[in-house]
């Protein structure tokens, strides 16, 4: 499956932006896929954001509950990150990720994910 991420751009604290993960699978159907947002910042490791399961279960990082939203649309093959109450620290190249046979335990762990989009760059301007 390809990814292509998108959607992410410069906002001021406390704005909203919606990225988009759009698919184009072969083989498996789209729906059958887990999907995950992770970020990374400058010097920093990848982190872990959300993911929708092929069962519409989510799984969501501590520091953006509440404030992101993790959904998927899968007659459209995308899924989508909303971010709310944006803040400087949430500025980061986001990246989305697939899996077809990751196991519940195993999401947050961004090597267990076997195939990425390019990434978006996000930057929250104080």
């Amino acid at each position: 499956v390809q990814l292509q991420a998108s959607g992410g751009g410069l906002v001021q604290v406390g704005d909203s932006l919606r990225l988009s993960c759009a698919a184009s699978a072969s083989g498996r159907a789209f729906s059958r896929y887990t999907v995950g947002w992770f970020r990374q910042a400058p010097g920093k490791e990848r982190e872990f954001v959300a993911t929708i399961r092929y069962n519409n279960n989510i799984v969501s990082a501590d520091s953006v509950k509440g404030r992101f939203t993790i959904s998927r649309d899968n007659a459209k093959n995308t899924v989508y990150l909303q971010m709310s109450s944006l803040k400087p620290e949430d500025t980061a190249v986001y990246y989305c990720a697939a899996s077809s046979t990751i196991i519940q335990s195993s999401i947050p762990y961004h090597r267990f994910y076997d195939y990425w989009g390019q990434g978006t760059l996000v930057t929250v301007s104080s």
